[in-house]
């Protein structure tokens, strides 16, 4: 029997650690080899910009829609060569009447709404353009990140380039804009390895590129549209790049209430699209890109969850059967979690000593999985659905 509940216990301890910090590990190992055996990766340069649609989906983004298209008309990119598509459905406030105040913004709107992937569906056949740039409304990007992402296209065999996304962090911020912050520091160098192993497992929405005639319209219900259209083109035999020159920046979420909403819906989606591109678990048909998706993204949606408080529970009945290491590693797991609930009673207090705010994001993100799982499972996550308040700036 202990056997057995030991065997269980080194498997799930081995999926936790491998899912959250091994792969990364892994990953900078495998980089490293594949620089010291071929040439060092060098940033394309480009002096004839393709001319490029910039589209922008909107609902009810008043607040920020004036300094995101003053910002979009703004960008280090040529004039002529760049236009600026908005598209809103069902807006209620003043989003579309600010967006009228600026002629040279393309404009298209729908009473009806019906969320961002069928708005985008419904006008990617009036960009005429060979490639469209995608991004939030309530971002800003660097002046030169189109100039940086577009030049990825020179290469043909790339289809799709994922920008980086930037969380802007403040001193004063609580537990959700600090955990948010630390943990796209730490996604942003796992994708950034990914693609210069082989490629990016998921572009993030609030800033990504593809050439437009491989954007085929996705199913209306997809619940994390970026992920599933990422990973589709690169299933089809296209490189998705990653270019951390060319970044979206915003605000974390307002507070660990509004991250929970967002990570949930990620989790659903996430168990969707795990379920919708099934073949790509088939490592013996997509190699490396399997590799890195299951790596990645499919254990941190499914096993490693499961496995925590499997962890806890065999823990513990190991450590009353007396093994000096089962009990230190039992009393690490109830200092984490002691750090987890310090970390939720003080969530919003702005502290600049944030170590309890990161065991905390992690005990909420794998909580949003058992969440996102059941509300996969019911069908009550809408592809359209209440957007997470952001920070003030």
């Amino acid at each position: 029997m202990k056997e057995l509940v030991e065997i269980c216990f080194w498997i799930c301890i081995f999926i936790v650690v491998y899912a959250y910090v091994g792969y990364g590990f892994l990953l900078f190992l495998l980089v490293k080899i594949k620089r010291a055996f071929g040439a060092p990766k060098i940033a394309p340069s480009i002096s004839n910009y393709p001319e490029i649609t910039h589209v922008i989906a909107a609902y009810n983004e008043d607040e920020c829609i004036r300094q995101k298209i003053e910002n979009s008309l703004n960008l280090d990119y040529p004039a002529d060569k760049l236009k600026v598509l908005i598209v809103t459905d069902g807006s209620t406030d003043e989003t579309m009447n600010i967006i009228k105040s600026y002629p040279q913004v393309l404009h298209y709107h729908e009473d009806n709404r019906n969320g961002k992937i069928a708005a985008v569906n419904r006008v990617i056949r009036f960009v005429k353009s060979p490639v469209v740039v995608f991004s939030d409304a309530n971002t800003t990007l660097n002046d030169d990140a189109i100039k940086n992402i577009v030049r990825h296209f020179n290469n043909p065999k790339v289809g799709l380039v994922a920008g980086e996304k930037r969380v802007i962090s403040k001193n004063a911020d609580g537990a959700a804009a600090s955990g948010e912050g630390f943990y796209w520091k730490y996604e942003s160098k796992l994708k950034q390895w990914d693609s210069e192993l082989h490629s990016v497992v998921g572009a993030a929405g609030e800033l990504f590129a593809i050439r437009t005639d491989l954007f085929d319209p996705v199913d209306e219900n997809i619940i994390i549209e970026d992920f599933y259209i990422s990973l589709k083109i690169a299933m089809n035999g296209r490189k998705v790049e990653y270019e951390p020159a060319a970044y979206a920046m915003e605000s974390g979420s307002a507070s660990v209430k509004e991250e929970l909403k967002r990570k949930i819906r990620i989790a659903a989606g996430g168990i969707q699209a795990i379920v919708k591109l099934a073949p790509l678990l088939n490592i013996f048909k997509y190699g490396m890109l399997s590799f890195q998706y299951i790596s990645h993204r499919v254990l941190r949606w499914t096993l490693a969850p499961l496995a925590l408080p499997v962890i806890f529970f065999t823990n513990f009945y190991l450590a009353l059967n007396g093994s000096q290491l089962y009990q230190l590693i039992f009393e690490l797991q109830v200092l984490f979690y002691l750090f987890s609930a310090i970390g939720w009673v003080l969530q919003n207090n702005n502290l600049k000593f944030k170590i309890f705010f990161i065991p905390y994001y992690f005990s909420m993100m794998n909580y949003a999985v058992y969440r996102g799982f059941l509300r996969y499972i019911k069908g009550t996550q809408s592809a359209v659905w209440d957007k997470a308040k952001r920070a003030q700036a």
